[in-house]
């Protein structure tokens, strides 16, 4: 009978100590990083249920996400035989005048939709976006009246498009869940056209041109799409896909803090999915969690940097069963071991950052040749004007505000590549020429305006962000 106290103190001890590693272990685990990714969400592409979500009905900006809808407005085209693969697409002034990332082809060079397509969706440039917009449709603003129209019938409740390219303005926002939703019914709609978002890089003559989605594709097993985004008002966004076991998943990812931990986040996100079930669908989620994040997101959403990336998505410690103690603690992060994956110079070691982060590569990098192809003839794209005022009115379709801020950064743009193409060669500056005209010289033969081709580099983020 003596013993019968001693074993029941010894079993309260050891719940105790079970109940206090349970409390640690909850309030010390990563929780998938997902204090720095401002909204995400995971559904089943076929059924749409929801296997992990966390603010999916938050507005949000989606940057050249927003390009998943311009494909899919000019998919349906093809399919209601208003265009082709093979019909002309035409650079124009109004065109030509969107900031990098872009392409540069003279005004009134002509290429293919199939041509577009691979551009917009690889390459994201923002000239062909609306190059495209103008030739299925026959103006921007019609082809942002279709895309509107489309997230109306989608069921996109949270989404309105003031332009197709995804570039700064306050008035485009959508969610995580109509993201989803969209994604889901490009797969579903038009299976014909999966290729589009697999590719790492595209060739466009001797140029090499890489997909910002190049490391997810070619290292998370299984990856297959579809498009990332960023401006800084967004932070770094990116609509994923993987397929494995005759399954494929859809994760939106918004507002990360750079490139890598999206991708990072998007790989841990699909491995723990994949082993999971979902459960209520992606269209029953409804209303609006919260408004879109105050300008100047970017600097405020910091890169986790080295420490941070290896504290959250190391697979090395993922494998082991082990936990790293560091959630959102900068200071252990910071006096992290780092000698895994740091160089004899003491730099951080990417090569073996990605590869513990995402995995090795798995494929190796082989981008897709693109040319202008041989355009047949302009899109039909006064036919479209019926289906549009089926799917709704005109009069309830928001037409694009002009954005002072964006007008302005193009302006400021436009004035420091004249000023560095004439310290260089002791041009005299042209306003008219970097604004859209195409008076500009070009070598013979050249498809590209001079300066304004795709060597023009997008903006670099600051170094801390990398």
């Amino acid at each position: 009978m003596r013993g019968i106290p001693v074993i029941a103190s010894l079993a309260g001890r050891l719940t105790s100590a079970v109940v206090m590693f349970a409390v640690l272990f909850f309030c010390l685990v990563p929780d998938e990083a997902r204090a720095d990714i401002g909204a995400f969400i995971l559904v089943d592409a076929k059924s749409g249920a929801v296997i992990d979500q966390k603010n999916a009905t938050r507005k949000w900006y989606p940057a050249s996400l927003t390009k998943m809808m311009t494909a899919y407005v000019t998919f349906k085209a093809i399919r209601e035989g208003r265009a082709t693969l093979n019909s002309a697409v035409v650079q124009s002034k109004n065109s030509i005048s969107e900031p990098p990332s872009k392409m540069g082809f003279k005004v009134g060079t002509r290429f293919t939709v199939d041509t577009a397509l691979k551009i917009i969706l690889i390459k994201s440039a923002n000239d062909v976006a609306v190059a495209l917009g103008e030739a299925i449709s026959g103006s921007e603003a019609a082809f942002i009246a279709a895309m509107n129209a489309e997230a109306r019938r989608l069921g996109m409740t949270n989404t309105r498009f003031t332009n197709p390219h995804g570039l700064p303005d306050n008035g485009q926002v959508t969610t995580a869940r109509d993201m989803a939703i969209l994604a889901m019914a490009l797969r579903r709609d038009f299976p014909e056209s999966r290729d589009f978002y697999k590719y790492p890089g595209i060739r466009f003559g001797k140029k090499t041109l890489r997909s910002a989605n190049r490391e997810f594709l070619l290292r998370v097993p299984g990856a297959n799409g579809m498009k990332t985004g960023y401006i800084c008002n967004s932070g770094y966004n990116v609509a994923a896909s993987v397929s494995r076991k005759g399954r494929t998943l859809i994760a939106i990812i918004l507002g990360a803090g750079s490139g890598l931990e999206r991708t990072a986040f998007a790989r841990q996100l699909f491995d723990n999915g994949f082993r999971k079930r979902g459960g209520q669908n992606v269209s029953t989620l409804t209303g609006s969690s919260g408004n879109p994040p105050a300008n100047g997101y970017c600097r405020r959403n910091k890169s986790p940097g080295p420490n941070g990336y290896m504290a959250r998505f190391d697979m090395q410690n993922e494998k082991r069963g082990g936990f790293l103690f560091f959630k959102a603690d900068k200071t252990k992060e910071k006096n992290a071991d780092a000698s895994g994956y740091t160089k004899s110079n003491g730099k951080p070691d990417w090569a073996k950052i990605l590869d513990r982060t995402l995995g090795p590569r798995r494929l190796a990098y082989k981008p897709l040749q693109v040319s202008l192809g041989n355009p047949s003839g302009r899109p039909a794209a006064g036919a479209s004007t019926s289906a549009l005022e089926v799917l709704a009115p005109a009069e309830n379709i928001p037409l694009p505000v002009a954005n002072p801020m964006r007008r302005a950064e193009m302006q400021i743009r436009a004035k420091l590549q004249q000023t560095a193409e004439a310290s260089a060669v002791g041009a005299i500056p042209q306003t008219e020429q970097v604004a859209g005209g195409d008076s500009s010289p070009a070598a013979p033969g050249s498809i590209f305006r001079k300066g304004l081709d795709f060597s023009v580099p997008v903006p670099t983020p600051s170094p801390r962000r990398q």
